[in-house]
């Protein structure tokens, strides 16, 4: 039996904080420009309205 539409939600929503915890931490962790900007573009197709820093 599948999961049910709240747990589905919830499961993403977990996901999507682990991801953006480890990006930010890759941006603060990033030396040069270009990284950084890679690293923003990747935390901007996880979440639209995150901010970094």
């Amino acid at each position: 039996m599948g999961r049910i539409e709240r747990s589905r939600e919830l499961a993403r929503r977990r996901t999507r904080r682990k991801k953006l915890k480890k990006l930010r931490t890759k941006f603060a962790e990033a030396t040069s420009d270009a990284d950084k900007q890679v690293v923003a573009e990747k935390v901007h197709r996880v979440s639209p309205f995150a901010t970094l820093e």
